[in-house]
């Protein structure tokens, strides 16, 4: 996350104590004594907040506020206010300024400010650059989603990886989405405009395992979970790398595999394999400042999917959010953000504690009311919104006890 603070103010005591307060919470302080001096440092890719004293000899913080916003719209300006001045601090908060603090501000008071502050321009700049990416046509940054340097490292890996020819193994904990990790690492490879064909490695038998093959020919074959590979099929995939395949093979997996291979339950052989190139997707629990990007981006999509429009997201309920250890990862993450759009707020809070299976199917039967109830009962039109095929739809209402003629108005 962003450390940076432009520190403006022309008191040199009050400067001083305020840059050694944001370097002994990790920030990087770069001071001015003027807008003069400040004003070389603001451009449109400074990565960082700005601090700013309203009353200033020459230029104040009002035209600092105007300066910034003219440059990028979107770069938090924090204005510093002595007790009489309170009423133009407001005024400020109408001109864009990101907040504002009364002098002598309380260090706690401070440092929570800039964290909201530091994490919305990180957002800012990071939904930038995939912009950019995405333009250049870069997978890894339009479908792994993070501002924190375990999300950077990831994506790297991934950019890595995919040069290779070589087998992959993705791991990580349940829900951190190691099937999305997979289709990158097809989608940047040599093989990446063939087909991504994947299947669940448990149900596989060494049959099943060779038209996979020739499914994936040109592309590449992702096959999930081979923990739960049985011993027949391992060695039928042991054999096809050794023997040379046109589907460049990947695997994923939740489990221990070098725990379960010394204990003689998976091949060693194919472990070690398959471990030449391994992608590691970190917990959400190891970096939390990517919650709020995830979050937004779930909101975007279940919002988009009900046809509803995306409520607000208040900083408070971000850090909420971030105080959550997350066990099931983002996919227990995308449950809570479709409960937040659906109006359930106070079920988020509750959303790592359910299992997740009860979770995502209260989830389903939301959505299913929610488009029965924009279309007036019309299953058929509530199915299309949803790209659900009717029979499917029909099948997930039974399911629920779900009646499309009680949402006919």
């Amino acid at each position: 996350m962003i450390r940076k603070v432009l520190l403006v103010d022309d008191d040199a005591a009050v400067r001083e104590a305020l840059a050694q307060t944001l370097e002994l919470a990790d920030f990087e302080a770069v001071t001015a004594g003027s807008f003069v001096a400040a004003k070389d440092h603001i451009h449109r890719e400074f990565d960082g907040v700005i601090i700013s004293d309203i009353r200033m000899p020459g230029r104040d913080g009002f035209h600092l506020l105007a300066y910034a916003r003219e440059i990028d719209l979107e770069l938090p300006v924090v204005l510093l206010t002595g007790e009489g001045d309170i009423p133009m601090a407001v005024q400020a908060m109408g001109q864009g300024a990101f907040d504002f603090l009364e002098k002598p501000c309380a260090a706690a008071d401070l440092l929570a400010v800039l964290e909201r502050a530091s994490v919305a321009r990180s957002e800012v700049l990071h939904d930038r650059e995939q912009r950019r990416e995405l333009e250049r046509g870069d997978p890894a940054a339009r479908m792994l989603f993070g501002l924190s340097e375990q999300a950077e490292i990831l994506r790297e890996r991934v950019r890595n990886v995919a040069l290779t020819h070589a087998e992959v193994l993705v791991t990580g904990p349940a829900g951190s989405g190691i099937s999305k990790v997979a289709e990158v690492v097809h989608l940047m490879s040599s093989v990446g405009q063939g087909p991504f064909v994947k299947r669940p490695a448990s149900s596989l038998n060494p049959e099943d395992l060779q038209r996979m093959c020739e499914d994936a020919t040109g592309g590449s074959l992702f096959l999930d979970e081979v923990s739960a590979m049985s011993d027949a099929t391992q060695y039928a995939v042991m054999e096809l790398i050794e023997q040379g395949t046109d589907a460049r093979i990947i695997a994923g997996t939740t489990a221990d595999l070098s725990a379960l291979s010394t204990q003689g339950q998976f091949s060693a052989d194919l472990f070690y394999r398959l471990d030449v190139m391994r992608v590691r997707i970190p917990a959400l629990s190891e970096r939390p400042e990517d919650i709020p990007v995830i979050f937004r981006r779930y909101v975007a999509q279940a919002a988009e999917q009900a046809g509803i429009a995306e409520p607000e997201i208040t900083p408070q309920h971000l850090a909420a959010l971030m105080a959550q250890d997350w066990p099931g990862n983002a996919r227990s993450l995308m449950s809570a953000a479709m409960r937040f759009v659906l109006g359930m707020p106070e079920e988020v809070a509750q959303a790592a504690d359910q299992g997740l299976s009860e979770h995502l199917a209260r989830v389903e039967r939301s959505l299913l009311i929610a488009a029965l109830g924009r279309h007036n009962g019309k299953a058929a039109e509530a199915a299309k919104t949803l790209k659900l095929p009717r029979k499917t739809f029909y099948d997930k209402l039974a399911r629920y006890h779900i009646r499309p003629e009680d949402y006919r108005r």
